[in-house]
């Protein structure tokens, strides 16, 4: 059953309470639970049930409290999390690491997808098709970017949820932003997503934006490529975060693969449709080569794709601080 697109930023926010090692407290005269809680900068609300059941044995008729009794308080962790199924059962509690973000907005497409699977290569007899990956890659940066309390839409859809799968099946269920059904027409398809990002766009003017554009290159089989990144030659931003996306992927090769040449680059290629009809500041990456058998271990391999997610969110952290 599809997932419901319109609650997608509907939230739950959870905090959690770590019971290690808890402080304790001795109470006074006339103290009950919510003053007791209260005096020691706890919100007596979201803890009350949390101190009746490490002190049940301890309190008296009504969960009083025994002047001169001391007492165990929870230990507050503070982790907030957030939950948005389109990532997944497995994956859908998001955790809020930080408010690095906080105010960005952020559209990630995912190119290709319903009628059209983009670029196709084949491994050990199955077929890799770009828009499964793509998708897969993007979804996990939105998550990264909200782990860093961005807004961020994902404006290709799906109801496969983030998958640990080493191939993915190809289907032709994707959507467009609020079930916008993907026509097969590639002008059109490029017009429906042009469209849907202009207008969300509009209601958050005046807001940091950017948009990444993730694709995955067709190429010879024996021509092995790095990450490229295009944006306009009219946009001095989308320069600036494209290269911003790159630089940080190739510092983070330097750390993991000191020995490797990290070819990727940054450039303008103005005719691209994305990049040319527009309005946020945007970055168009090509993630490699679905042909080449060592560039297809990058989209291949869970772990990789996660990596690749991170990475340009790291760039994203960059561009944003540095705005």
């Amino acid at each position: 059953m599809r997932i419901s697109l319109f609650i997608f930023f509907i939230a739950i926010t959870t905090t959690l309470f770590s019971q290690n090692s808890p402080k304790t407290a001795v109470a006074k005269e006339g103290d009950g639970i919510y003053r007791l809680l209260k005096r020691h900068h706890l919100d007596a609300n979201k803890n009350f049930d949390a101190f009746v059941e490490l002190n049940k044995n301890k309190l008296g008729k009504n969960n009083h409290l025994i002047a001169g009794k001391t007492y165990k308080l929870p230990s507050v962790n503070n982790k907030h999390f957030r939950s948005f199924d389109i990532f997944g059962e497995e994956y859908k509690k998001v955790e809020i690491k930080d408010q690095q973000l906080k105010g960005a907005v952020f559209y990630i497409v995912a190119g290709h997808g319903g009628p059209d699977p983009g670029a196709q290569g084949h491994r050990d007899g199955h077929t890799l098709s770009e828009d499964e990956y793509a998708y897969d890659i993007s979804l996990r940066l939105v998550r990264e970017l909200i782990s860093h309390s961005a807004t961020a839409y994902m404006i290709t859809r799906d109801d496969d949820g983030i998958r640990d799968d080493k191939y993915l099946k190809n289907d032709k269920d994707e959507t467009i932003w609020k079930d916008k059904k993907i026509p097969r027409n590639t002008n059109k398809k490029l017009r429906q997503r042009t469209r849907v990002v202009n207008k969300l766009y509009s209601k958050n003017k005046g807001k940091y934006q950017r948009m990444i554009v993730i694709h995955i290159d067709s190429r010879s089989e024996r021509q092995r490529v790095d990450i490229y990144g295009y944006y306009s030659s009219k946009s001095k931003r989308g320069k600036l975060f494209t290269e911003n996306l790159i630089n940080t992927i190739k510092t983070e090769y330097k750390k993991v693969q000191p020995n490797r040449k990290f070819s990727g680059i940054a450039k303008s290629r103005d005719k691209l449709y994305m990049i040319k009809y527009t309005s946020p500041v945007t970055s168009f990456l090509e993630l490699g080569n679905i042909q080449n058998s060592a560039d297809q271990v990058r989209f291949i391999k869970a772990s990789n794709r996660q990596i690749i997610a991170e990475w340009l969110s790291a760039g994203c952290i960059k561009d944003y601080i540095s705005k």
